[in-house]
């Protein structure tokens, strides 16, 4: 590994470097979102011991893809080579094959295709020659072989479950994902910017922890500040990510978007039936590939409420950038963002993204109730009552093997939360009608992870029995 700075990413350069210190071929797939630093990973770990790299260009025809493939390699070679361009793909990795058995390095071979998806050009037959290169070459060699794309439909139909010539060839997949709160943290004081935690966990609620959003933070600027910059100036990074984030991702995004924009109503999630309903989409494999597809790249994700059975399953939005643009940017002009931020829509949206940037720290959360060790479940319970009785929601529960279910109420402010004499009959009908549906024989701890603690008072003495601060969910 060369010594340039990555923040975080400790599982996967682990990763990368096993395979380093074998013998024998891999074909690596690296994916993530865009923007989320694939190719910063790929360049700053090997850097001048990549000996192909060649990146495919959006939209572009097969003539222009091998020109791309030829100038790559043109930049490897000697100046006395007399090759002639590759007239198409087969013919462009026996290239590549003469270029690298020449080598003959002491260490493995790297080869590193960016943007792989875009290659697959109408009618270009890349994927085949791909295929026949891989199978009647490189995996017989030592070769590292390390294909990147944000096209998440692609590689999931073509690479990962491609049920053709690369049907289980793939020997390695690293699938990044954002940087937690502490790798945020750490990759803003890398870059000069000082803030506290508090403000980072508003940044956060907001872009996410997409590195390519977060560089964009000056020193100097508060998140309030950094936010009117990057999203709501009409030459913010931002401004106009949302359209481009997706159809860069997808083939066919208006299936996805219409799913995302449904999510975007409701903070407990939706059915498969209430997703129909509310994006006008058809039921049937489409469906299901689109939903796949989202979860799979990290938009959405889905879950089982306490006690329910698969037909029953929710899916909910839990991409910062996807939701604040839906909330406060959407059809939005000229908009003053500190004022809007003083406003009940923001203090709904922060008290739900709080919620969903919880549930993204979860080892965090464990570490700090001192259940580390303990097998435990998440999910969530919605009972929505009779006529005779409200109903109740309770959007986390950790139910653990050592008999105790935690009883989650996630509170995002900017003091110390104080807990009302209604607020705690509230609570404390709620665990009674968790305990009533249920059943469950297992102790009932009531936990509050805020973002400075619950205000010891008459109501939470003796009510709440564990907390959970916003300084417990930077640790690792």
């Amino acid at each position: 590994m060369n010594n340039t700075t990555i923040i975080g990413r400790e599982p996967e350069i682990a990763a990368i470097n096993a395979i380093m210190r074998s013998t024998g071929s891999h074909l690596i797939a690296v994916t993530g979102r865009r923007r989320i630093g694939k190719t910063y990973l790929i360049r700053s770990y090997f850097r001048e011991q990549i000996d192909v790299e060649l990146i495919g260009v959006l939209n572009a025809n097969m003539e222009t893809q091998l020109q791309q493939f030829d100038y790559a390699l043109r930049k490897k070679e000697s100046k006395r080579s007399k090759r002639t361009a590759p007239a198409n793909w087969m013919e462009a990795f026996q290239q590549l094959i003469v270029y690298l058995e020449a080598r003959k390095p002491k260490r493995k071979q790297v080869i590193f295709i960016d943007e792989f998806p875009w290659l697959d050009t109408h009618k270009s037959g890349f994927l085949g020659a791909f295929d026949w290169f891989w199978n009647n070459w490189a995996s017989q060699r030592n070769i590292a072989v390390i294909i990147c794309g944000s096209a998440a439909s692609w590689m999931i139909r073509k690479v990962i479950n491609h049920r053709g010539g690369l049907h289980n060839r793939v020997t390695d997949r690293i699938h990044l994902e954002p940087f937690t709160l502490k790798e945020t943290e750490a990759f803003l004081k890398y870059n000069k910017v000082s803030l506290d935690r508090y403000q980072i966990a508003t940044l956060y609620m907001a872009l996410g922890g997409v590195p390519h959003y977060l560089k964009e933070i000056r020193r100097g600027e508060s998140a309030m500040q950094a936010i009117q910059r990057i999203c709501f100036d009409k030459k913010g990074l931002l401004a106009n990510e949302f359209g481009n984030l997706y159809t860069s991702l997808f083939k066919k995004a208006d299936n996805h978007l219409s799913i995302v924009k449904a999510l975007a109503k409701k903070r407990k999630g939706l059915t498969r039936a209430e997703i129909i309903t509310g994006s006008g989409l058809k039921d049937g494999g489409t469906l299901s590939q689109t939903l796949e597809e989202l979860e799979w790249s990290g938009f959405i994700e889905s879950y089982l409420p306490f006690g329910k059975v698969k037909k029953e399953k929710l899916f909910r939005l839990t991409d910062e950038y996807s939701l604040f643009y839906l909330v406060f940017m959407h059809q939005k002009k000229n908009v003053n963002w500190m004022q809007l931020s003083a406003g009940s829509t923001w203090k709904s949206w922060s008290g739900y993204t709080f919620e969903s940037l919880c549930m993204k720290h979860l080892p965090q959360i464990k570490h700090a109730l001192g259940i580390g060790a303990v097998y435990t479940e998440y999910s969530s319970f919605i009972h929505k009552g009779t006529k005779d009785a409200a109903g109740s929601q309770i959007d986390l529960l950790i139910d653990r093997r050592d008999h105790v279910i935690n009883i989650c109420e996630m509170k995002f402010s900017e003091t110390s939360f104080i807990l009302t004499k209604a607020y705690a009959n509230e609570l404390r009908q709620k665990m009674a009608v968790f305990q009533s549906e249920t059943k469950t024989r297992k102790s009932l701890f009531l936990t509050f992870i805020t973002t400075f603690g619950v205000s010891q008072n008459a109501h939470s003495i003796g009510l709440v029995q564990q907390q959970v601060v916003l300084d417990d969910l930077f640790r690792s």
